[in-house]
């Protein structure tokens, strides 16, 4: 978080003209809408069993709603979001996605098939694709470079405390009220939040001089120069390939105890979500100040950092879903989610600085297309059509058990690309366009 010192006082950057506690305000309210939009993203995942029994639908189906209902929108629209959150007000387009997003998690609630609730989960999408490119484009110019990770790294904690809360509520709700309601509860506060958001959040002026900027490039100019960065394109694949293996064991999580190791829902919900979300939130924080520590004497780190999380992660993962018992499976859980978190700050913190400042959002808009769409959007429907094709043979908790393990094996490929990606990343971000410091 921000603290001034003599010399980031004198340092150039859009966030110098603001006081350092409301730069702090921003980005914890901008923190607060990401923990919110993965509360009504994660909260299917928690209500899963139950939506299963009610509708009845197979486990391929359950694939589609908790990963690629919900994802294609969501990557496809961010492009053009953010496109627009390039060139207008940023706070604006935030405050209007959540409205959207808010809204549509309430009504999943009254969905009655299959079909009404993969309609909602992509109208959930739509809303939600607004959030992540603005706001790293608003706390890009409210930090400056050298704090750039750690900041990002702080907003990127809404990922797992949006997950965790949705585990300790969902879980809570879902026993009192049912899974409809549920989705009524958790939809509806965020509608408050777009409020506060609208009227306490300034827009800030955008790199080192506003008006110096040239104009964002044509659409298919400003895709291609990203994906003329070797760098940023593997580290893109990388994070798609992790994010599959990560979406596909945090949205069949609950389906796996309650099928191998056959306990409670509440004591199932309760301690994932500390595991998840307090494990992941201290790992993307140790992330951040890794990634501000040594990056910016050697970028490589910023590669290095998220190849050796997932890499070390990898067996822990493994214990988990092969311990013997539900306690033993929790703790190797946490200890991997610990390691898999240490990439989100190096990462966008790179693709910050390697972007050009009219290019921020866009930047953060495609490489969430990419990792959606390979990642998020394919992981929980892979791991659920692994599910159902080893049904027969193996049963539906040992079926689940071997597809989560098949599914892992990608954040030992994401550590190998990583890798790649960091004997690239020094001549590249040496030569990127960045105005401030």
């Amino acid at each position: 978080m921000s603290a001034d010192t003599p010399q980031e006082a004198a340092e150039t950057h859009p966030g110098a003209g603001f006081k350092p506690w409301y730069r702090n305000y921003v980005l914890l309210l901008l923190l607060l809408v990401y923990i919110f939009n993965f509360i009504d993203r994660q909260v299917i995942a928690i209500l899963s069993p139950a939506i299963k029994a009610d509708l009845g639908v197979s486990d391929t189906q359950l694939g589609l709603l908790k990963g690629l209902a919900f994802a294609l929108l969501y990557s496809i629209l961010g492009l053009p979001i953010a496109r627009l959150a390039d060139r207008r007000n940023r706070v604006n387009i935030v405050t209007i996605s959540l409205t959207l997003w808010s809204v549509f998690t309430a009504m999943s609630g009254l969905a009655a098939n299959f079909i009404q609730l993969a309609a909602a989960r992509f109208a959930v999408g739509i809303g939600e694709a607004g959030c992540a490119p603005p706001s790293h484009s608003l706390i890009s110019d409210y930090f400056s470079r050298k704090r750039r990770s750690t900041a990002l790294a702080v907003f990127s904690m809404g990922i797992p405390l949006g997950v965790m809360f949705a585990f300790l509520a969902g879980g809570v709700l879902a026993n009192a009220l049912g899974w409809r309601w549920t989705f009524v509860a958790v939809g509806l506060p965020g509608l408050l939040l777009a409020v506060i958001l609208k009227l306490t959040v300034k827009e800030p002026p955008r790199g080192a001089s506003a008006s110096g900027l040239e104009a964002a490039p044509p659409f298919m100019e400003s895709i291609k120069l990203l994906l003329s960065l070797k760098s940023y394109v593997l580290l893109s694949v990388a994070s798609a390939i992790a994010s599959m293996s990560a979406f596909a064991l945090a949205t069949w999580v609950v389906d796996f105890y309650v099928r191998v190791h056959e306990i409670g829902f509440l004591q199932i919900t309760t301690p994932l979500g500390f595991i998840i979300g307090g494990g992941m939130a201290a790992g993307i924080f140790i992330g951040g100040q890794l990634g501000d520590r040594f990056g910016p004497k050697d970028s490589r780190y910023y590669m290095w950092i998220p190849a050796a999380g997932f890499l070390l992660a990898f067996p822990l993962i493994m214990l988990a879903i092969y311990a013997e018992t539900s306690l033993a499976s929790f703790l190797w859980l946490a200890a991997g989610y610990i390691l898999a978190g240490l990439y989100a700050g190096p990462v966008f913190a790179s693709i910050q600085n390697l972007a050009p400042v009219r290019l921020r959002a866009f930047a953060v808009a495609l490489f969430l297309l990419i990792v959606n769409i390979g990642g998020a959007g394919m992981g929980p429907l892979v791991a659920g059509i692994l599910s159902d094709l080893m049904l027969a043979a193996h049963g539906p908790a040992e079926g689940l058990r071997l597809s989560l393990a098949l599914t892992t094996l990608g954040f030992v490929v994401a550590a190998f690309i990583y890798w790649m990606a960091s004997r690239t990343i020094t001549e590249e971000l040496a030569a990127a366009p960045d105005q401030d410091l």
